[in-house]
């Protein structure tokens, strides 16, 4: 692992385990670990920090990270090896499946315009090694990180992460509370061409429980978008979205016909 551990794990996370919360932080900081494997953050074969520098980036006992470990391992999501650390051994490869991009935008949009979102964060900033490698971004150069909670009718269903290459941080972050961020895209100039998507489920973590209003270790359905746009014939990720959906308040539904 060559990324440092302040740019594999955020602030945001580093700061988000709670000592006072019901839940116990081996088990918070298991669930911080698990969702960076089943999302992709931690890729399969990619080397765990070790039990020492988890405890010192977390600031909990080295006991603790132990036990964290010992649960991924016992999930089947790391390997651990006397000598050679421990591994992340979790694997999942989709089949894709095919849909309209025009579609798809137009529904992302709808559900932009048609609900609320508060943002918790906005900044330029850099992002971990793995999605600043998908963005093709070089060694220092930043992205605009977005976190937001969308709700409707005062149901919180969306919990949002993002960052974004090539556009400029706004003047007035607010406006990602009524505005689609595909419309701020296009006033920027970044039209995007090609979009994937990776639907999955965790459990929720301390902060994505605390911003859903859900408990530590509810489930919640994942989806992680990847939007591209094509360049002299090749293509180059622009965009890499994170979203942790609460089933209660959420369903993802698809309806495909066959031309």
């Amino acid at each position: 692992m060559t990324a440092s551990l302040e740019d594999l794990f955020s602030k945001r996370l580093r700061s988000g385990l709670d000592s006072e919360a019901p839940t116990p932080l081996y088990f918070q900081l298991f669930s911080v670990l698990k969702n960076m494997i089943l999302d992709g953050t931690l890729s399969f074969g990619e080397r765990i920090p070790t039990e020492e520098q988890l405890a010192r980036v977390f600031d909990v006992s080295r006991i603790t990270a132990k036990r964290s470990m010992d649960e991924l391992a016992k999930e089947g999501l790391v390997e651990r090896r006397r000598g050679k650390g421990s591994h992340v051994i979790y694997k999942y490869t989709p089949k894709p499946v095919q849909a309209p991009l025009v579609g798809m935008l137009q529904e992302i949009e709808s559900m932009a315009r048609n609900s609320h979102a508060t943002v918790l964060e906005c900044s330029f900033m850099a992002p971990p090694r793995g999605i600043q490698e998908e963005l093709e971004l070089g060694a220092g150069e930043n992205a605009l990180h977005l976190i937001r909670v969308r709700e409707r009718e005062g149901m919180k269903f969306g919990y949002y992460l993002s960052w974004t290459a090539g556009v400029d941080t706004p003047d007035n972050p607010a406006l990602f509370e009524t505005e689609p961020r595909l419309s701020y895209f296009r006033q920027n100039g970044l039209v995007i061409t090609h979009v994937t998507q990776t639907l999955s489920a965790c459990a929720a973590d301390h902060q994505t429980a605390e911003a859903l209003e859900v408990n530590v270790g509810s489930p919640l359905l994942t989806l992680t978008r990847r939007s591209y746009n094509k360049i002299n014939e090749r293509e180059h990720l622009r965009d890499h979205l994170t979203a942790y959906y609460n089933p209660e308040h959420f369903q993802y539904e698809m309806d495909l016909k066959i031309d």
